[in-house]
């Protein structure tokens, strides 16, 4: 018999979040409070955070919670991986840009914040044990990694507790772990198409593992006659203007296909899409034409398309 499933809906993170749990529907209060949780420690927004707390505190040790400082090391080792691609020290290009809010609060024309200029990268960051310094004049975003991240500890920690199946969406960073709710067994994932909101470009069947979508038709606003997003190309420290316009990653956790999404984004076309078959994980990256290029075996996810005919199916995450 398939397990029966709970779920809520609640803006968490920036973004709406949207929590499935199989077999334990006890433990769906708790998953949610841990969301929570994790965002105040996380949000760049909270003065209280200890995010905020480490980026005021340049050239000083700072003692962290173990979730931040593993969140810390992933962010620091995926700017490693991504020769730079990846980047969390954009957080004062960000605001540069003009994005020195939460994006709900942020007004439609925000003020000039100071020249673009590249990114200082996480090379001078040091982490010891519970601790974390930053060099002077590095301070960090954590807000993508930091969803994707959350995504896996809760799901993890679902399962830990003996929840049969848990998918874990915040804002379109999806981790899916164990027996899905119905008869199939595996998680239905959609793939909003960024350029016609509202409408699916495909549906990815996942058993376990993680979705995650990096777009600049997202986050928006205008500035001087300029349309800006919030996807940072660190070499010039400005708002990313390449040809792909959206990137979805399918990978085995959830902060690392943020990750991936990311710097394949920044990257452009053809090394975007030889940077995910570098790293063994397949995703689709959509030009500003509307254009689909594939990496890796995508078509081995694929349950629907809009050329399948018919509507797309009721989603599972």
């Amino acid at each position: 018999m398939a397990a029966e499933a709970v779920e809520a809906r609640f803006p968490v993170m920036g973004s709406a979040g949207h929590l499935l749990v199989a077999g334990r529907p006890d433990l769906l209060a708790g998953a949610r409070e841990r969301l929570e949780e994790l965002e105040s420690l996380w949000s760049r927004f909270r003065a209280d955070s200890e995010l905020c707390r480490l980026n005021a505190s340049p050239g000083r040790w700072v003692p962290l919670s173990a979730p931040t400082v593993a969140l810390v090391r992933r962010a620091v080792r995926a700017w490693e991986v991504t020769g730079g691609l990846f980047d969390p020290t954009v957080l004062p290009a960000l605001e540069a840009a003009g994005y020195t809010r939460g994006f709900p609060d942020l007004p439609p024309k925000p003020q000039p914040g100071g020249p673009s200029a590249p990114t200082p990268g996480c090379a001078g960051i040091e982490i010891d044990g519970d601790r974390v310094r930053l060099p002077p004049g590095v301070r960090l975003d954590l807000g993508g990694i930091g969803k994707g991240y959350a995504a896996d500890l809760v799901a993890g920690e679902l399962r830990a507790a003996g929840a049969l199946g848990a998918c874990v969406n915040l804002g379109g960073d999806v981790r899916t772990s164990g027996s899905a709710p119905g008869a199939a067994g595996a998680w239905v994932i959609a793939v909003e198409d960024e350029a016609a909101p509202g409408t699916d470009l495909a549906w990815l069947a996942l058993a376990e593992g993680a979705v995650a979508t990096s777009t600049r038709l997202r986050r928006r606003w205008q500035r001087q006659g300029r349309q800006l997003h919030h996807l940072i190309d660190p070499g010039s420290g400005a708002p990313a203007c390449g040809e792909v316009a959206t990137v979805t990653v399918v990978a085995a956790e959830a902060h690392w296909a943020e990750v991936l999404a990311k710097a394949a984004l920044i990257a452009g076309l053809p090394a975007g899409r030889s940077l995910l078959e570098a790293h063994g994980v397949t995703g689709l990256l959509v030009t500003e034409d509307g254009t689909a290029h594939h990496a890796g075996p995508w078509e081995r996810y694929v349950t629907w398309t809009p050329n399948s005919g018919g509507t797309s199916p009721a989603s599972a995450g």
